[in-house]
């Protein structure tokens, strides 16, 4: 007997507990020996579809890739989402996109939905993969997660981001939400107040959490072994001081011999301290940064 080629599909954005929950589904079913495999898509559909409506994502395709593998995912097959893409019926997506991959089940979300304007449903997939001749599939729906009476879903998660609740976030995740980016060279205002910060611009096209300050952490990528630092964060353009880019500042707590112009880091959010704030001037901002850092230090001591 052959070993399981279990398929999942979906856009899985941020891949929050939902996806998940699939992905952990078709481990169990694919077995020891069985491959998991994850269709997804790129760019976001909606980009081509309605491009209006295309939402801020939650992780770019390479961080996708990275966390449907730590999920369980052996294979990742991205399908580039075009106009023609769009325009093909359920009929041909499942013969040009699954057949070939040659599953022996694929498991979808019981609201799974596609092909040209969503015309296929689950019960279109579960009769397509009958008439298979020689390559057909069963189907195995999964129930949707649900917090409260709402489902997970990467538009909670947007929502929550959104909002500055990042503590909702990381419960829909599973992990706090993280920002990456490359280190730049700011006004070095930070480092005349005592406080130097990390300075990452706001990524084009990607969620962030509402300007603010914030309790989390700052990982150099490029020593993955390294220790996560805990950290205050600042997102937002510092209203105290006119004509700067909205961009996230992290300060290290107790640090100001870091020098990491031009390393990528990872930014994670673990709780929201309060919104920002335009202050008459430096001295009532550092007072403030003083009470964030030590209200940081108090939300992220011991978990360190």
């Amino acid at each position: 007997m052959s070993a399981a080629r279990v398929v999942v599909i979906g856009n899985f954005d941020g891949v929050h507990r939902g996806h998940q929950k699939l992905i952990a589904g078709a481990r169990r079913a694919a077995g020891a020996d069985g491959t998991v495999i994850a269709v997804t898509f790129w760019p976001h559909p909606m980009s081509v579809i309605r491009p209006d409506r295309m939402p801020l994502l939650l992780t770019e395709l390479d961080e996708r890739k990275r966390l449907l593998s730590a999920a369980g995912v052996d294979e990742v097959v991205v399908v580039g989402f075009t106009d023609q893409v769009a325009s093909w019926p359920p009929e041909r997506f499942v013969d040009e996109v699954l057949r070939p991959l040659q599953p022996t089940v694929i498991m979808v979300g019981e609201n799974f939905r596609f092909g040209f304007r969503a015309a296929g449903d689950v019960e279109l997939l579960t009769k397509l993969g009958r008439e298979g001749d020689g390559s057909g599939f069963e189907v195995d729906p999964v129930s949707l997660l649900l917090a409260g009476d709402l489902p997970d879903s990467s538009t909670r998660v947007r929502a929550a981001i959104a909002e500055g609740d990042v503590d909702l976030a990381a419960e829909l995740l599973n992990r706090p939400f993280r920002v990456r980016g490359e280190v730049i060279k700011g006004a070095q205002r930070g480092r005349e107040m005592g406080f130097p910060t990390a300075n990452v611009p706001v990524p084009r096209g990607l969620a962030v959490p509402a300007d603010g300050v914030y309790a989390g952490w700052l990982s150099r990528l490029d020593q993955p072994d390294a220790e996560p630092w805990p950290a205050a964060i600042s997102v937002g353009s510092n209203p105290t001081f006119v004509g700067e880019n909205r961009r996230v500042e992290s300060y290290v707590l107790d640090r100001t011999d870091l020098d990491l112009y031009g390393v990528e880091v990872a930014v994670d959010f673990e709780h929201r301290l309060r919104g920002q704030i335009k202050y008459s001037g430096m001295a009532a901002l550092i007072d403030q940064m003083h009470l964030d850092v030590d209200r940081a230090r108090s939300l992220l001591d011991g978990r360190h």
